[in-house]
C-alpha cells in the first residue's frame, strides 16, 4: 500500500529526499492500511529541534468508535537529531520547504518520504506541462509504429 502526493512534482522542484517514521495512533494506522489518507496540502516543519507534519488528512476509522483520532492533527516525524539539525539550517538559509512525497509501509512500520523542495514559478510549471505533452506524443507515435 502506497499513498502518493501527485501534485508535488508539479508544484515543487525536489532537491533531496529523506525517509522518516511517523508517530501514529491505532485508528490512524488502520485507516492508512485501508488507503484513506491524503498528502495533498500537507508540509513538514521543524520546531524545537523536532520535526512535525501539518495538514496530513487521515480519515476516521469506521470501527474506531470513541477512540477515533482528529483527522488533521499535527503528527511527529521520527528522524535522527543530526539530520534534523542539517535540514533546519538548509530551511533557514536557502528558503527551501519540506513536502511529503509518499507514505508507505516498510515491514509493519509506516514511513513517510519527505522532500527538500523549492517552489516552482508559473513559467516552470508551463515547462513541466510541455515536457509531459511531448513525452506523451512520442510514446503515442512509438506505439503506432
Amino acid at each position: 500500500m502506497e499513498i502518493l502526493n501527485r501534485k508535488v512534482n508539479f508544484d515543487y522542484e525536489i532537491i533531496d529526499t529523506y525517509e522518516t517514521g511517523l508517530v501514529l495512533t491505532g485508528t490512524e494506522i488502520k485507516s492508512i492500511r485501508l488507503g484513506k489518507c491524503n498528502l495533498k496540502d500537507s508540509y513538514a516543519i521543524i520546531k524545537n529541534n523536532e520535526m512535525f507534519i501539518l495538514n496530513m488528512h487521515i480519515s476516521h476509522y469506521e470501527q474506531g468508535n470513541r477512540f477515533n483520532h482528529d483527522e488533521t492533527r499535527t503528527r511527529k516525524l521520527l528522524m535522527h537529531k543530526k539530520e534534523i539539525l542539517k535540514l533546519r539550517d538548509k530551511l533557514e538559509i536557502e528558503g527551501f520547504t519540506l513536502v511529503p512525497i509518499k507514505l508507505y509501509f516498510k515491514g509493519s512500520k509506516a514511513k513517510l518520504l519527505i522532500g527538500l523542495a523549492k517552489g516552482k514559478k508559473n513559467y516552470d510549471k508551463r515547462e513541466s506541462i510541455k515536457k509531459k505533452d511531448i513525452e506523451r506524443q512520442i510514446a503515442k507515435e512509438l506505439k503506432a509504429i
